[in-house]
């Protein structure tokens, strides 16, 4: 027989799963505790005895796409499959471990594009929301546009920095600027494929392996073959 405890971290993991989807389709200006209760299928008492506010709830929904992981390596990573809440832990497991990378630069950011197309995709309805209300609630903006990236992106820096070091990528780069740059155009496949899908004349595969040819042309030192590049685009080195 379930008891209390039980009952009540299944009724406050429902709440934030509404919460998120109600966020994400009403805005968070449009978003109601009524509504929230509505869609965990609770009475409003019930969401108030867990959350004290509609902000509280924000600030969980928020907690819950950053949660921790423990030791898992950087293949195990690689090799789950994305869950609710699982965005921070993929964005801080994806670098973190620098030895577990191959260190040919066009395999390690297809696997950076990989990590980055999993969390955005996941969380695509909360990362629009959050676009939306950037100016009306910066605060909650920033954390999930910003803070959740910012660790998947600080390893990234990091392992250029060390390709910099060895002369594979080019010293007169900005690399934050780089790796900035390299994200947004992925979250522009993302929202761009969701968009207007039937309208584009090629693949989500053959934008994404674009995006990482370009980035690697433009800071790689290598020649195109010892670089990784796989498609055929004009040299320009």
């Amino acid at each position: 027989m379930e008891n209390s405890v039980s009952r009540t971290a299944r009724t406050h993991a429902r709440l934030i799963k509404a919460a998120t989807k109600v966020f994400a389709t009403a805005g968070l200006a449009g978003a109601t505790t009524r509504e929230i209760a509505r869609v965990a299928a609770v009475n409003e008492v019930t969401l108030f005895r867990h959350f004290q506010s509609k902000e509280q709830l924000l600030a969980a929904v928020i907690t819950e796409a950053m949660p921790t992981l423990g030791e898992a390596s950087l293949s195990e990573t690689l090799t789950r499959t994305p869950t609710a809440g699982y965005a921070y832990a993929l964005q801080t497991e994806a670098l973190a471990h620098q030895d577990n990378w191959t260190q040919d630069l066009y395999i390690d950011l297809k696997n950076y594009a990989r990590l980055c197309n999993q969390i955005m995709e996941e969380h695509e309805d909360l990362i629009r929301t959050f676009i939306g209300e950037a100016k009306r609630h910066p605060q909650a903006a920033r954390l999930v546009l910003y803070e959740t990236n910012k660790s998947l992106r600080e390893q990234l820096v990091v392992y250029l920095q060390k390709s910099q070091e060895k002369g594979t990528v080019s010293s007169d780069i900005d690399l934050k600027a780089s790796v900035d740059s390299f994200t947004g155009m992925l979250l522009h496949g993302i929202l761009r494929f969701s968009d207007i899908p039937s309208t584009l004349e090629y693949s989500r595969e053959c934008y994404i392996e674009t995006c990482i040819n370009l980035f690697v042309r433009g800071i790689s030192t290598l020649p195109l073959k010892e670089a990784g590049c796989s498609v055929n685009l004009p040299a320009t080195r």
